[in-house]
C-alpha cells in the first residue's frame, strides 16, 4: 500500500527537504505542499493524503486549528487524514493543544531522515507517536499546567480497573508487549482492552486516549 503525504510548513526549504526525503522512499508518494493553514486545509480537501505532516506555527492559520478542521469529519467530508506534528519542542508551546485537537503525534523538525519515514508509516498504520520518552515528558509538561476536567473525568467512570490500569501503563509509554509482560497477560488480551478503552472513551488512537486521561486526572503529571 502507498502512503500519500502532504507536507504542511511555512518555511520552503523545510517543505522542499521533507518532501525529498519522503518521496525518496517506496511505499510513500509526497501529493502536495502547503504553506499555512488555510492551504492545508484546501490541499487536503482536494488532494486527500493519508497523512498530513504539520508545522505548528504557520501565518493565516496555524497548525492547531487546521488540524481542529481536518480531523473533524462534519467539516472535511467523510476522508479525516491522520495528523503528524512539527514541532522544535522546546519553543512550541502549542504542541499539547494540537494533539488535543486531533493529531495523531509529533515529530521534532531536528529528526533524522529514517524517523520521519518511520513516523509516517507508524501514523499511516494507524498508530500514534506516543511510545518515545519525549512524547511522554511533553504531555506532563503540558498536562501540569492544567487542572482535571470533571466531564473528562466521568467519562472514565465506564472504564473497568483492568482497563484503567492498562490506560495508565499508556500513559507510561508501554507499548502493547510491555504491557503484557508488566502484567502477566496475553499482547492479545491487552490489544482487546485497548480497542475497549478507545471505544468507551471515543477516541481513535493512544495520544487521544492519554490527553483524556491526563485532563481527567486519571494519570498524574512527573513532579
Amino acid at each position: 500500500m502507498t502512503v500519500s503525504v502532504l507536507v504542511v510548513d511555512d518555511q520552503a526549504m523545510v517543505r522542499a527537504g521533507f518532501s525529498a526525503i519522503l518521496d525518496a522512499q517506496s511505499g510513500i508518494r509526497v501529493l502536495g505542499q502547503a504553506a499555512d493553514g488555510v492551504e492545508a486545509i484546501a490541499e487536503a480537501r482536494s488532494l486527500r493524503p493519508d497523512v498530513v505532516l504539520m508545522d505548528v506555527r504557520m501565518p493565516n492559520l496555524n497548525g492547531i486549528e487546521a488540524t481542529r478542521e481536518l480531523v473533524n469529519p462534519s467539516k472535511g467530508g467523510p476522508h479525516v487524514p491522520r495528523v503528524l506534528v512539527l514541532t522544535t519542542f522546546d519553543a512550541d508551546d502549542y504542541v499539547y493543544d494540537a494533539l488535543a485537537a486531533g493529531a495523531s503525534g509529533f515529530l521534532l523538525k531536528d529528526a533524522r531522515p529514517d524517523e520521519l519515514v518511520q513516523a509516517v508509516r507508524v501514523v499511516a498504520a494507524g498508530d500514534a507517536l506516543l511510545a518515545p520518552s519525549v512524547t511522554k515528558r511533553l504531555l506532563e509538561r503540558f498536562a501540569s499546567q492544567r487542572t482535571a476536567a470533571p466531564r473528562k473525568a466521568e467519562s472514565l467512570r465506564s472504564l473497568t480497573e483492568r482497563e484503567r490500569e492498562i490506560l495508565v501503563l499508556i500513559g507510561r509509554g508501554r507499548s502493547n508487549a510491555e504491557i503484557a509482560a508488566e502484567l502477566f497477560i496475553g499482547e492479545q488480551t491487552v490489544k482487546t482492552h485497548v480497542s475497549r478503552i478507545f471505544m468507551k472513551l471515543g477516541v481513535r488512537d493512544r495520544v487521544q486516549a492519554v490527553i483524556l486521561a491526563y485532563d481527567a486526572g486519571l494519570i498524574e503529571p512527573a513532579r
